[in-house]
């Protein structure tokens, strides 16, 4: 009989445990209860709130949304998601069966470099093709001088601020998300079933879509639904571009018309849009779960190109890199030079960096260590209820940041309210806002939004350790937060580490809860860009921009690293 098996049926007889061991586990397993429910309370207040804001507006403020806002609005936002759910599928999965089913020269390091679009945000990428493909920037004036036009009206590219324009840029920076599980998906496959359909006859173009394809449609929709939820929260690429999306409706209906409730209402609709998303990825995935056989599978054997056809197939790779990653990095990097040299560094950049990883790292250790808590949730209290917990806070990622800030607003201002008047009875002073004036509020924000990505790579963590040294932590006499503590803890934290990081730059790249929750007057990096870039100065931007792509590239790099350990290990395994 194992240790495990020993401890289980331990735990089983019908012997009365020490009082004093259970006086002192009740008050931990309620403080955790506690502390879940308002873990839950403060995820799920935002959605009440914004119903509750929307409720306060005006009725008659509905005919005008219906017939001259939403419209608009809702056609974009629905273009806009199609054209990038479509196009995502088709360069991941593609991308993802090139470097998995072929094998030529440069092909490992195109495995790596497709991740890269990963470290740009899509308001970036945007941002500089803005300036590269203006009538008179450096594209368009070379193929007007190599083409002989002396005017530029007489050579004009078609514009790239259009609906096209947007979603070819969003698709080209965020299809890693559809690449990344697709990839691993049919690494993942048994070999035999792709050699099947070969010795059967088929074609690889037949054995891909018959058999590889139909395997790999989970992953697909899990990374189609991720990229169609980033697309539904931007706001900079958005509006650079000349597309009215709900979200640049949202801003503007509260910014610029400060329209509280009517933003309210169109966050809703929002909302409804989001619901749709997750609706149809669950459908997608619906009695799909595919086993594998008792032995580890055998990993596909590529089919080796060469010639042309494997210059072929490294320059076809190589395209989505290019516009996603190389030509905007290229370009910030070149514009960033430019401007130090000649008029030198933004005098307000250093302020911008301070208040950047300030609020990014104040959001990032409480996502750390409250998602090692959330996940370690089913371990302190086993059932429905520490599953549960999980799935609520997973909820906060699916909320764009528009419908976050406007939901947050309510809940703080009361939470100002009263630790205003306790202060007040108690010192006799009445301090300012607190949340929504010292940029509390925006960590809340950047909690709440990313708690769901250090949660997962803590759950992911802990999954991997063997249940048998947390049994043998209880045999010795350890309740279950001290096995938490001294096993579970020091065994898990290069995930927690690693879930911290992708907070991290999640917090530095988010533009709208940071737009529209920032403290007056207060800029950080992203706010910077946006700011420049609205007013048409795009070289006095580039700084910013690059030095936030510098940020996006560390957990990038790391993924790089992370698979390529895996592959030797993989090959070194017995």
């Amino acid at each position: 009989m194992t240790g495990a098996a020993q401890a289980l049926d331990a735990e089983d007889l019908p012997t009365p445990r020490p009082k004093g061991r259970a006086t002192r586990l009740r008050p931990r397993t309620f403080a955790w209860t506690v502390a879940a429910l308002v873990l839950a309370a403060l995820v799920l207040s935002p959605v009440a709130s914004l119903v509750r804001a929307a409720a306060l507006g005006d009725g008659a403020l509905w005919p005008h949304l219906l017939a001259h806002v939403l419209p608009r609005a809702v056609w974009d936002t629905g273009l806009l998601l199609a054209g990038v759910g479509a196009l995502v599928v088709v360069l991941g999965t593609g991308a993802a069966w090139l470097v998995s089913a072929y094998a030529f020269p440069g092909r490992r390091w195109l495995e790596a470099a497709l991740l890269l679009p990963m470290a740009v945000p899509t308001y970036i990428v945007a941002y500089a093709y803005l300036d590269l493909l203006h009538p008179i920037g450096p594209v368009q004036t070379a193929l007007r001088g190599w083409l002989g036009y002396a005017r530029p009206r007489d050579f004009v590219l078609p514009e790239l601020r259009s609906l096209p324009g947007c979603i070819l840029l969003l698709g080209f920076v965020l299809y890693p998300y559809v690449y990344l599980p697709t990839r691993a998906l049919f690494l993942m496959q048994a070999a035999n079933l792709i050699e099947a359909g070969r010795m059967l006859g088929r074609a690889p173009s037949a054995v891909f879509l018959r058999v590889a394809l139909p395997l790999a449609r989970p992953a697909i929709a899990l990374g189609a639904s991720l990229a169609l939820m980033e697309a539904l929260n931007d706001i900079g690429a958005a509006e650079f571009l000349g597309v009215r999306t709900l979200t640049v409706q949202v801003y503007a209906t509260w910014v610029n018309r400060s329209d509280l409730p009517g933003a309210a209402q169109i966050a809703l609709v929002m909302l409804v849009a989001v619901l749709a998303l997750v609706a149809i990825e669950r459908w997608a995935r619906r009695g799909r779960g595919f086993a594998g056989t008792a032995q580890r599978p055998r990993a596909l054997a590529r089919r080796a190109l060469q010639g042309w056809r494997a210059g072929a197939a490294l320059a076809l790779g190589l395209v989505p890199v290019a516009i996603g990653f190389l030509i905007p990095a290229t370009y910030l990097c070149r514009a960033a030079f430019a401007r130090v040299t000649r008029m030198g560094w933004p005098e307000t950049i250093l302020a911008e960096i301070g208040h950047t990883v300030l609020y990014a790292g104040l959001a990032t250790g409480l996502a750390a260590g409250i998602g090692f808590l959330v996940a370690a949730g089913p371990r302190l209290l086993p059932g429905p209820f520490g599953r549960g917990m999980i799935r609520v806070t997973s909820l906060g990622y699916a909320l764009p940041g528009a419908i976050l800030a406007i939901g947050l607003l309510g809940p703080l201002a009361l939470a100002d309210t009263i630790l205003s008047d306790v202060l007040t009875r108690l010192f006799g002073v009445a301090p300012a806002l607190i949340g929504l004036g010292t940029g509390g509020a925006l960590v809340i924000a950047y909690l709440i939004r990313f708690l769901a990505v250090g949660t997962g790579t803590c759950e992911a963590g802990l999954a991997r350790i063997p249940p048998s040294l947390p049994d043998a932590g209880r045999m010795l006499g350890r309740g279950p937060a001290a096995t938490l503590a001294r096993v579970q803890w020091p065994l898990a934290w290069p995930a927690v580490l690693s879930g911290a990081l992708l907070v991290f730059v999640d917090c530095v790249k988010e533009l709208p809860a940071t737009l529209l929750l920032r403290p007056l007057n207060v800029e950080t990096l992203a706010t910077h860009l946006y700011g420049e870039a609205a007013r048409g100065t795009y070289e006095d931007g580039t700084v910013a921009a690059l030095l936030i792509v510098l940020v996006g590239l560390v957990p990038v790099v790391v993924l790089m690293r992370l698979g390529t350990w895996r592959a030797a290990a993989a090959t070194t395994r017995p």
